[in-house]
């Protein structure tokens, strides 16, 4: 190691970024620990002093980010006071340009949690040149005060307590965001963002059953929400993949506008309203790839869903390679009587790989007819998985059901698969 060039040596510990990794090549050789300093990455894991927040491990970690001449990056889990985060954030500003914080486990008295965590959200704001910025654990109830941050291109936050008004004047100070994630956050109602750069949207939300989302953004390509029942994105011609799934309750209402390059759509729920259903499936006319996996249809009562022609289906969407579906939606896909006998010009063109879930022996002819005429008219088709699942019957109709999946199954034995 001692002839390598100082270069070489340099880049070999750029990769290391564990603040207990790092000290350690203090005592390797001389050339190490002189080139320690230009690490441009320290990650203070949550147990780096076994969670304690004592004068000695911050004055340790204080000299540690003091001595990095060009710190880019800073990861802080473990519990630090504000004084001293403060002071690392004002001497590193000009050079750091990535944060990752957790703002919980902050201090014993728990009183102090909130207020303590809100001076620290504050502090970052001396950093102006900061391009990500990652928050765990935020107690964002009271508005950060931060002036602007117009470098900022990616803000995460995870596990947080938030206030419609205080998130909204946080995303106000980072006008420039093409990513956003919000993930296992809850306190709000409503969501508005207004964010003409964005690119890349995730929202996770949890508590109040009827949120509802409105996003202007003229460049988002990426969107994955959850949680949502009212959905609203202005529209925009950019976006390739959307996914939408809800836990627990309804989703009553999804508008994202007709758009012709979306080429992944995923909708998974316990219940959605067949309006928005539908809506969304219009939608999708180019759609390359689609999930679906919903349990049941109707905005109060639980409905099975309505009969969905297969023809008209696969005619709305010609581009369809992937098609996975699931229960009572496959089941709405089967209760055409015409199945058996389909023209002879209708063709499924692109699809090539299919996975359906099966539920339920009733209609168990129709389905099955399903089956065979999607692998008839799929010219293409490589590969079909067929899932028997929480089959809820012990009649004699269950058993006959799954040995004709058999008997298709191995008719087919090179393309269609039983999980």
């Amino acid at each position: 190691m001692e002839s390598l060039p100082i270069e070489t040596v340099q880049q070999i510990l750029s990769n290391l970024i564990t603040a207990r990794d790092i000290s350690t090549c203090n005592c390797v050789s001389k050339r190490w620990k002189e080139s320690v300093p230009y690490i441009p990455t320290l990650f203070f894991p949550r147990s780096f002093f076994s969670g304690s927040n004592s004068p000695e491990s911050n004055a340790i970690i204080g000299r540690m980010i003091s001595s990095a001449v060009i710190l880019s990056k800073l990861i802080i889990y473990c519990p630090v006071s504000f004084t001293n985060l403060s002071s690392w954030l004002t001497l590193k500003s000009k050079s750091l340009r990535s944060l990752d914080l957790r703002l919980d486990s902050i201090t014993s008295k728990k009183y102090d949690i909130e207020e303590d965590a809100t001076r620290k959200l504050d502090c970052i704001d001396c950093v102006k040149d900061l391009e990500s910025l990652k928050l765990w654990g935020v107690c964002l109830h009271n508005s950060p005060k931060w002036s602007c941050f117009e470098r900022l291109l990616s803000l995460e936050i995870i596990g947080a307590n938030l206030r419609e008004k205080s998130l909204m004047d946080a995303l106000k100070a980072c006008p420039n965001l093409t990513n956003l994630a919000l993930i296992g956050c809850d306190g709000v109602v409503r969501v508005d963002i207004n964010l003409p750069r964005l690119e890349t949207c995730r929202l996770d939300f949890l508590g109040h059953m009827n949120l509802s989302l409105d996003i202007k953004s003229q460049n988002l390509q990426q969107l994955s929400i959850s949680g949502f029942s009212w959905i609203h994105v202005y529209h925009n011609n950019c976006l390739r993949t959307v996914s939408i799934s809800k836990a627990s309750g309804s989703v009553y209402m999804v508008d994202i506008g007709k758009v012709e390059c979306l080429e992944y759509l995923s909708v998974r729920g316990v219940q959605w309203s067949w309006k928005a259903l539908d809506s969304v499936l219009k939608t999708a006319s180019n759609v390359k790839c689609l999930i679906m996996k919903v349990e049941f249809c109707g905005e109060d009562n639980l409905m099975p869903f309505p009969p969905v022609d297969l023809v008209d289906f696969f005619n709305n969407h010609p581009k369809l390679q992937s098609f996975e579906i699931h229960g009572a939606m496959f089941a709405a896909l089967s209760q055409k009587d015409n199945l058996g006998d389909l023209h002879s010009s209708f063709k499924i063109p692109n699809l090539k790989q299919i996975a359906i879930t099966v539920r339920s022996p009733l209609n168990a002819e129709q389905k099955l007819n399903t089956l065979e005429s999607l692998l008839k008219c799929s010219k293409n088709i490589q590969k079909m998985v067929i899932r028997v699942s929480q089959m809820r019957t012990f009649q004699d109709i269950a058993d006959d059901f799954f040995e004709d999946i058999w008997k298709f199954a191995n008719m087919n034995k090179k393309i269609v698969f039983i999980e």
